[in-house]
Order: structure tokens, then C-alpha cells, then sequence
């Protein structure tokens, strides 16, 4: 046995700097990840990490993410697949241009430094990347298939612009998407967002709100649940009405969006978005003294954000439009009301008021003194015949139970939501009300004043941005041929140089100064004509580039449909929950077009995904400013890539935060240096016939072999370090004891951790391979099979409590019976001592492994 002193000195000789100097440049020279070598017949995998943004260094996010999908990548190579892992940046946006302002360069500069930078970290911390794909959405390259994206949209009518609120980040002077505004404040830079009319460019997602939620349905079992529900409460479909609502003094009616027609009869208002074209309208000819309420209050509208006017608990406000309109229905006259609960960009803008059966509503009507009235009554059975409801003989007043709740919402404060029969409603009165929807729509329909229709709560797709640093729009603006898209032969539309121009934030794009890039001929009738100023939101680059790693250096298509069937779709996906609604939603309809278009044969592009958690330290999220950041650069120079790794996968779950200050880098550079020395304490020659080794050292080896795939299948990295640390300690035993390092079934052992460990330290296993007697590389073996007679177990060992104390094990056949189990256990002396003069209450047998005897107290 070796001396504890020579142990350690064997310990020491694992230098983690030395061994990255060592092994870096043989693989920069072997490229053992590159997947385009001709001939290759092995099945292909696609994963993705979702790219990076270079806003300085790494961090420790960067190193979870990476280092999960690394896991996943390396270990379907050694399933014997070749396996597509490429990397790029997503360099364009708003905190470049904000950073570049700041310090007074061009953009471009500080971008392409920061890409570099992350370039040598990645390097360095070993993803197994195919680096001959890498790109940058910053590139006019790669933002020329952007805008041949967009002209294929504004062909098929996806693209199209319009002037309309808007959301305006008053600190970015830019254009918010709905989805980019986050408790009523910008994303990025945390300003409160404000709403402004602007003329934007969209595309068209509605036309594809049934597909992006139905098609959810194909992701079930292989996306987190928790982002399938935030995609369909986004999306958030409902099924309902349009109504026909005439408007006094109005030539055309107006449609009105509900999802419960059966209450029409109980409609005793309307009410518009204050800042809705609707509402303008029907004020432009009022009173002086209408207006001026009407203006004023679109004014303190203005000034607040859509969580606050769709808050439950806030007071109700509006104006009286002193216009009527006409229910349809039972041709009552209801007063227009303006109130900021309704948003312009909900269905059509105005919405009919049914107090009675609306919280909302009931609350408005209580606060301006309007009518409510119960058109459902909900103590009335929706199953079976009408009931006859008893009366009082001598008084003849119908007798109701008194626990029913009162109907009249207009004093209690509560409005009537649920199922019941409708009343109040002419023809419809008994009606369930779920038939009642089905019978008023067929009515509506048949007078030609509604129909059915669906809503989403999803909106088009807002891609201008006021902003230098993006991908110009390719559209020309002509006085004569009005928007002219750029011919394909002329893409790229190439920035601007930035030397010059202002970029700070001003509420137009600083493209539009640059006069002699603006200006140009027009394509159809060669006459002066100007370029669009806007640039793209750089959520369309990273809604395709998924496609464009497999094309990445063709200059003459944005992706070769050959390598599309080759490759895609995305077979498994590794990125932050917090892209659950923006990124994911984008791409998904993105891919919907291009399979429309016929360039794709696939309707979702991630077959599966992986959420990783935050890195956080002392239980809150790291920050400059809170002082509790921890440096990647730093925990890089002090422990290593492979302890960095080590220890992101030993912390727990993926999706679960990982807190820094829990965790011990130093104790998976502990961990390395064990299994290290392991592989070079082996004496045995790699030829040696391994069924002549320890047999408990090979189940336990074998178990691994066995166990790890569905382990890391699952996301269980956490269990695989685990079980590596246990089969190592199993493998030291040996080496330790009288069988000593030339025991055939420690090489076995030290070959299994070396191939296992690939995954997650490849620094490590690379130097523990080679020590081992092989060349490199240890990542271009594939996974060894485990013996299944080796799997099962000749004995195991049972357990014995009282009253949940551990009193006794014993070892038994893995296929001994219960009754035989407990027999044993009854048996045993120390549980006999346990026991004393106790009466057991009762036993509990969990073959082969479990007895517990709970006793009467």
C-alpha cells in the first residue's frame, strides 16, 4: 500500500494550468468536432446552446449554459452519432449602441473586441464546438439573409407597415415589442415605457396564433411544462363573438369582441379605449365641453402602462362620450364611455359593458351609478329540465335555500360569473349558458349583425427600431411607387459607417441622417426616392440562425435545403427560461413561414428543450452594483475550466438555481486530482482480459456503464458526478488494497471514469487517456456497453428498523419474498434487544431491502 505521503505527492502532480497548456493546442490542431468530413455514415444529432450576447466577458451564466449543453453534446458523440455543436455571437442591439454612446466609439469596435474576448474564454473553458460554423448576426453576411427574410414575408403579406400606439422606451428613443416590456418598464434599461403613435413595421404572427398554440401540443413530454403554459397564456386564445353594435350618427357600425354573446341582453354600456381611433372619432365632432374631459383624460391615460389600466384593484376611471350606440339584439340605447381598463389593441378597441356578469364592468358601473342587470341567473341547475322553483302557499313567493347567494351584483359588489340559465333575455330565457352561446351566435349570424370568432391576446410582431446598430430594413420609399422592397440582387443594404453621425437616442433612427446612404433611385421607376431608417429588432436574427449554422459559409443562400434535411430540426435546445415567450415564440413562427414557403419539411425548430437556473451567490442575483458578483475570468484562473464544470453539474437539477456560496470548486478540484491519479496509478496494459479483475469493482463499473445514459437523458448530470465519484473511491479501494493497481478491473474502472468524465472535465479525461496508453482523442470513443451479467446483483443488503430506528442489516438474495424477509428480520437478536418487552403494532416489508416494525406506544 502506497505511503499517505506518497499519495499526496501524487495528488500535487495534478496541475489543471499545466494540463490546459497541454491538451488546448492539440485539439485547436485536431479539430476533432468539425461534423462536414465526406462520407461520414454515422446518424446525426443537432444541439444548440443558445448564442451568446458580447456584452463584455463570459460569466458564470455563460459557464452553467455551456457547460450543460457541452454534456449533452459530447455525451451523443460517444453515443455514435456525429453530432452538429456549433457557436456564434448575437451582436447586434441596443447595448452595444448604448455602451458604444457611451464611450464615444463605434459600435462596431466595441462589439467585435467583446466577441474576441468571449472567443479566448470559450477557448479555453472547452465547449466541444465546431468553430469552422461560427458567426456573427452583426456581419453584413449574415444580416443580408435577414433582410431576404423580410422581403419573403412582405410577399406572402406578413410584413407590412402601419401607424399605430406604440410602446416608446423614452431612455432608448426606441420602439418596445408588447413582449419587451416587463411590468411596465423597457427590458433593457428598466425606464418606465410610455405609448406613442408611431408608423411601424410587423409581421403578421396573428395569422399564425391557432398553428404556434395547437402545434404546442407536438412539444409535451420534451419541453418544460412551465414554458408550454407561459406560450399558451401568451398566445392566450379565446373563442367568442363579433357583434354588429350601430353607433348613433355613424354610418358603419362598430364590431365588438366577446367571449360571452349569452349576455348580450344584460349590455347596459359600451366602453372604448381612451386612446384608441375609435374613440378620437366619436369625440372629433363633440361638444367643446366633451372634448376637453375627453382630452385631458387620454392625457392621464397616456401616462400609464397596461399593467396598471388592467389592474383588478385599481380604482375605475373614464368620461361619458355623450354618443350612443344600439345593442343589436334588443334594440336598447346604451350611453360610449371611455375608461382606460380597455386597450386599443385589444380586439377591436371598445368593448360591451355587462356589469352584472364582469368584475370589471360592475366596478365601473358602480363607480358612475349605470344600470346592471342579471341576465344569468346562477342558482338555477344547468343540467336536466328547468326546475320548477316552490313557492310559499300562503304568500305565493318562490322559496330559495338560504345559503343561495343574492343576484343583485349592483349591491353586493360581486358580479355573477358563473354557469347558471339565462333570463332577462327574451327568446333565449332557461337557456344553459354554455347552449345559450351556441343559439345567440346563430342568431347573430343569421340577422348578419355577428358571427363566431377567436381572439388572441398575442399581437403582430413590432420589428422597427428607431436605432443605428441593426439590420436595415430593405424597403425603399418612393412618392411616386410608395414602399418599393430592395431587389434581392442588391442585398446586402450595408450600414452606414457610424463615423459622423449622432447615434445618440433622439426618437428617429440616426440612419436617416446619413444622407447619401439614405438616398437612392428607385427601383421601379428610377426616380428620387429614399431608404427606410429604421433597423430590424434583433429578435428576427436569432429567430432563424438556427438554420444558418448549418449554411454558415455560403455566400449564395441563407441556408442549402440539403443541409436542412441533413440536420434540422434542433434536436436538443439549452438556454434560459427567461427566452421562454420572446425568442422561442419568434422562431417557432418563423419556421411556420419557412415551411409554408416550402423551404423547410419541419413546423417546429427545437424538438427539445433544456432550461438551465441562475448562478447566484447568498441567495439573490449577482450584481456589479449589489457587490456580490463572481467573475468567470477569476474562478477560471484559481480552479480550472474542468473544476468549474465539475461543480456546475454536481450542484443539482438544471433548472434549479445554483448558489455560489454553496458550492466548492476547490472540492471538485479535489475530485479531479482523485480520479487523475487513479488513471495514472494503473499498472495493467490496456490488452489485459478484464473478466479476470475484481468482480464488485466491475458491477459497480458496470452499473455506471449501465445507469449514466438514462441519467444524462434525463438532465441527471447531478447523479452521474456522483456516481463517478463513487466508482472512483470503489477503483481506489482496490488499488489501496492487496490486488493493488495491476488488478484487471482497475484498468476497466479507470478507462470508464476517463470516458464518463469526458463529459463534464475534458481536460482531465484527455490527460487521464493518454496516461492510460491511448491517443487522443478520449471525446471520439464511443460508450462502452455494460455486461448485463454483471448487473445482477447476488445479494443485497436488507435493513431492519424500530419505530424508525436502524437496529440490523443483513445481506439476502435479491428475490427473497416478504414473508421470508420479515421472518429474518423477527429473528434477529438485536432487533429481539430493540424489541424488549414491547408489542408490535405493526410491519412493513419492502423486499429485498426494508423492514420496519413501528411498536405500540
Amino acid at each position: 500500500m502506497p505511503h499517505p505521503d506518497e499519495r499526496e505527492a501524487s495528488d500535487a502532480r495534478y496541475d489543471f494550468a499545466a494540463i490546459q497548456a497541454k491538451w488546448l493546442p492539440v485539439w485547436e490542431e485536431l479539430q476533432p468536432f468539425r461534423t462536414d468530413a465526406p462520407g461520414d455514415k454515422r446518424p446525426r444529432k443537432y444541439v444548440l446552446d443558445m448564442f451568446p450576447y458580447p456584452s463584455g466577458d463570459l460569466h458564470m451564466g455563460h459557464a452553467e449554459a455551456f457547460g450543460f449543453g457541452d454534456i449533452v453534446a459530447r455525451y451523443w458523440r460517444q453515443q455514435g452519432f456525429n453530432v452538429l455543436h456549433p457557436i456564434g455571437w448575437d451582436s447586434f442591439g441596443l447595448p452595444a449602441e448604448n455602451a458604444a454612446i457611451k464611450r464615444g466609439i463605434d459600435p462596431r469596435g466595441w462589439t467585435y473586441d467583446n466577441i474576441a474576448q468571449q472567443k479566448r474564454s470559450f477557448r479555453l473553458y472547452a465547449p466541444s464546438f465546431d468553430w469552422s460554423r461560427e458567426l456573427h448576426t452583426s456581419d453584413p453576411e449574415y444580416y443580408k439573409w435577414n433582410q431576404w427574410l423580410f422581403l419573403k414575408l412582405y410577399e406572402k403579406g406578413l410584413a407590412y407597415r402601419k401607424a399605430g400606439t406604440v410602446n416608446w422606451c423614452p431612455n432608448d428613443q426606441t420602439v418596445l415589442a408588447n413582449e419587451q416590456v416587463v411590468d411596465g418598464r423597457c427590458e433593457r434599461c428598466g425606464f418606465l415605457v410610455e405609448k406613442k403613435k408611431l408608423t411601424q413595421w410587423y409581421f403578421r404572427v396573428t395569422d399564425y396564433g391557432d398553428r404556434l398554440l395547437d402545434d404546442l401540443n407536438q412539444l409535451e413530454g420534451a419541453w418544460p411544462p412551465r414554458v408550454l403554459t407561459m406560450q399558451r397564456n401568451w398566445i392566450g386564445r379565446s373563442v367568442g363573438a363579433d357583434v354588429e353594435f350601430a353607433i348613433e350618427g355613424r354610418d358603419e357600425p362598430i364590431s365588438i369582441y366577446t367571449t360571452r354573446p349569452d349576455t348580450l341582453y344584460g349590455a347596459t354600456f359600451m366602453v372604448v379605449a381612451p386612446d384608441s381611433d375609435l374613440a378620437a372619432e366619436l369625440v372629433a365632432d363633440a361638444d367643446p365641453a366633451v372634448r376637453e374631459r375627453f382630452d385631458d383624460y387620454l392625457k392621464q391615460t397616456q401616462a400609464t402602462t397596461d399593467i396598471e389600466r388592467l389592474s383588478s384593484d385599481r380604482e375605475k376611471t373614464g368620461v361619458f362620450l355623450d354618443r350612443y350606440a344600439v345593442n343589436p339584439l334588443n334594440g336598447e340605447r346604451i350611453p360610449i364611455w371611455a375608461a382606460d381598463y380597455v386597450l386599443a389593441d385589444y380586439g377591436h378597441g371598445a368593448i360591451m359593458a355587462v356589469p352584472a356578469h364582469d368584475q370589471r364592468d360592475l366596478d365601473f358601473a358602480r363607480a358612475f351609478g349605470l344600470p346592471v342587470r342579471v341576465v344569468v341567473d346562477t342558482n338555477a341547475p344547468v343540467t336536466g329540465a328547468i326546475p320548477i322553483i316552490p313557492t310559499d302557499p300562503e304568500t305565493g313567493e318562490a322559496v330559495l335555500p338560504d345559503d343561495l347567494p343574492p343576484l343583485d351584483p349592483a349591491e353586493t359588489g360581486v358580479a355573477l360569473t358563473g354557469d347558471g340559465r339565462l333570463i332577462n333575455s327574451g327568446p333565449f330565457n332557461g337557456l344553459s349558458k354554455n347552449n345559450a352561446i351556441h343559439r345567440v351566435i346563430e342568431a347573430l349570424d343569421a340577422a348578419s349583425i355577428g358571427r363566431a370568432s377567436r381572439n388572441f391576446r398575442l399581437r403582430d410582431w413590432l420589428i422597427s427600431r428607431q436605432r443605428y446598430w441593426g439590420t436595415p430594413i430593405p424597403i425603399i420609399h418612393c412618392e411616386t411607387c410608395g414602399e418599393v422592397p430592395v431587389p434581392e440582387d442588391q442585398l446586402p443594404v450595408r450600414l452606414p459607417d457610424a463615423e459622423g453621425l449622432d447615434l445618440k437616442p433622439k426618437g428617429t433612427s440616426p440612419l436617416g441622417a446619413a444622407t447619401e446612404w439614405a438616398t437612392v433611385d428607385c427601383p421601379k421607376c428610377g426616380g428620387a426616392a429614399t431608404r427606410d431608417s429604421d433597423t430590424m429588432d434583433t429578435f428576427v436574427d436569432s429567430s432563424w440562425y438556427y438554420l444558418r449554422y448549418l449554411s454558415a459559409n455560403d455566400d449564395t443562400q441563407a441556408f442549402d435545403p440539403a443541409e436542412v434535411e441533413k440536420w434540422a430540426p434542433v434536436d436538443q435546445y439549452v438556454g434560459g427560461v427567461e427566452h421562454a415567450i420572446l425568442h422561442l415564440l419568434y422562431s417557432r413562427f418563423i419556421t411556420k413561414v419557412l415551411f409554408d414557403l416550402g423551404y423547410v419539411s419541419f413546423t417546429e425548430p427545437f424538438t427539445s428543450l433544456l432550461n438551465q437556473g441562475q448562478v447566484i451567490l447568498n441567495g439573490a442575483a449577482m450584481s456589479k452594483s449589489k457587490g456580490n458578483l463572481v467573475e468567470f475570468a477569476d474562478e477560471l484562473r484559481q480552479h480550472g475550466a474542468d473544476a468549474l464544470r465539475v461543480t456546475l453539474a454536481f450542484a443539482g437539477p438544471p433548472e434549479d438555481d445554483i448558489d455560489w456560496a454553496d458550492v466548492s470548486a476547490a472540492g471538485s478540484a479535489k475530485f479531479l486530482a482523485r480520479a487523475w491519479r487513479v488513471a495514472h496509478d494503473v499498472t495493467s496494459s490496456p490488452d489485459v482480459e478484464w473478466k479476470t479483475g475484481d468482480t464488485a469493482l466491475r458491477r459497480v463499473t458496470h452499473r455506471l456503464l449501465a445507469d449514466a445514459p438514462g441519467l444524462i437523458e434525463s438532465y441527471k448530470f447531478n447523479v452521474v458526478v456522483a456516481r463517478l465519484m463513487e466508482l472512483v473511491n470503489a477503483t481506489r479501494k482496490v488499488i489501496d488494497s492487496g490486488a493493488g493497481p495491476q488488478d484487471a478491473a482497475v484498468r476497466e474502472a479507470a478507462e470508464t471514469v476517463t470516458l464518463v468524465l469526458n463529459l463534464f472535465a475534458p481536460y482531465t479525461a484527455e490527460d487521464m487517456w493518454q496516461a492510460l496508453g491511448y491517443e487522443p482523442t478520449v471525446a471520439a470513443q464511443t460508450w462502452r456497453k455494460a455486461d448485463p451479467s454483471l448487473l445482477v446483483e447476488d445479494s443485497v443488503t436488507a435493513i431492519v428498523q424500530v419505530d424508525g430506528k436502524v437496529r440490523d442489516r443483513f445481506e439476502v438474495s435479491p428475490h427473497v419474498g416478504a414473508d421470508e424477509l420479515e421472518a429474518l428480520a423477527r429473528a434477529s437478536e438485536p432487533v429481539h434487544r430493540a424489541l424488549g418487552a414491547r408489542e408490535i403494532a405493526a410491519v412493513i416489508v419492502r423486499a429485498p431491502r426494508l423492514v420496519n416494525i413501528a411498536t405500540k406506544k
